[in-house]
């Protein structure tokens, strides 16, 4: 029998021990392996306590929630009167392991408004299921948020767009649901939805608009477009063939994120506004020029460049709504 010093310690076995194999388990072979369906991993039960123990932490009753993407953590830093929760202190919360995602909630106010912004997300490529990547997302209808936005870094694969460049999501491609893994697989809670939400109208064309015309008051109509959002698997990089393939299928930009997000939000009624920062030109023509690869630290540089106009047009949009419904 193993000692505590022996395969377990440091370094392996030590000299002159002799550490027999365990033996394997029996099982019966007609037992089966039944995984635990998605929308079963965090049952609404375990919603209501996260979203209880945050409101009470937090003295308040969010409106706006706000998921910031990669580098723009900036969006909630900007919060004021903020009460702050790391990830790995809230019950039954994940943790985000990407560099540029701080791992924080931020409750508190934004031009009046009470919001909870996540400084970082979940993605598949971590290893979560797609349940567990948008859980924040009923976490925060819990909590009493009506309106959802996401902001996400992605690659443009439009001609047109110019990296600093932001694109309101009006659409999306879900590749991963194209290929059967969704959100809301599994027995579905009528408590959050139904059980087949409609996609036709999941971005708010008002705030669409809105954004429009705030892009134009800030001087950067330009470098504002509206666009179709595709998200991949990660967390590689796509290849020529796929990105090209994207293209044909009328995608803008595309990324690793924000779709099962807003597939979520949509499911328990929440109002959509989505945008991607275009932090790298795609490529779709073959070259062995590496400066043309894709990597993170570009995307990461981008988005710091461009924070402080992605702050702007969040914060006046919010303001709008804020306004609107005073």
């Amino acid at each position: 029998m193993c000692s505590k010093d022996c395969c377990s310690g440091q370094g392996g076995s030590k000299p002159g021990n002799t550490c027999a194999p365990k033996k394997a388990a029996t099982t019966n072979s007609d037992e089966k392996v039944i995984p635990t369906p998605q929308s079963l991993l965090y049952p609404y039960e375990v919603i209501q306590e996260i979203a209880d123990f945050i409101t009470k932490g937090a003295g308040v009753r969010p409106k706006i929630g706000i998921i910031c993407g990669s580098g723009l953590g900036s969006l909630a830093d900007i919060i004021q009167d903020a009460r702050i929760f790391e990830y790995e202190k809230i019950p039954n919360f994940p943790v985000s392991t990407v560099e540029g995602h701080a791992g924080k909630l931020v409750v508190g106010t934004l031009e009046g408004a009470t919001v909870m912004a996540m400084q970082g997300r979940f993605h598949f490529y971590e290893g979560y299921p797609l349940a567990k990547c948008s859980m924040p997302v009923r976490v925060m209808k819990l909590c009493g948020v009506e309106y959802l936005f996401a902001t996400n870094a992605a690659g443009g694969i439009n001609p047109r767009y110019a990296v600093g460049d932001i694109m309101l999501m009006h659409d999306h491609v879900n590749m991963l649901g194209f290929a059967g893994n969704s959100p809301l697989q599994g027995p579905n809670d009528p408590r959050f939805g139904p059980r087949f939400p409609a996609l036709t109208n999941s971005y708010n064309k008002d705030l669409i608009n809105k954004a429009i015309e705030i892009g134009k008051a800030m001087g950067i109509e330009s470098n504002v477009h509206v666009g179709v959002y595709s998200c991949l698997g990660g967390p590689n990089y796509e290849t020529i063939a796929e990105l090209k393939a994207l293209r044909m299928m009328g995608v803008d930009a595309v990324g690793m994120s924000t779709v099962h997000e807003v597939i979520t939000a949509r499911h328990c009624d929440m109002k959509v506004f989505a945008f991607s920062l275009i932090t790298n030109k795609c490529a779709t023509e073959y070259s062995d020029k590496k400066d043309e690869e894709a990597n993170h630290d570009e995307v990461m540089a981008v988005a710091k460049n461009r924070q402080k106009a992605c702050c702007e047009l969040v914060s006046r949009l919010i303001r709008e709504i804020h306004t609107a419904s005073a």
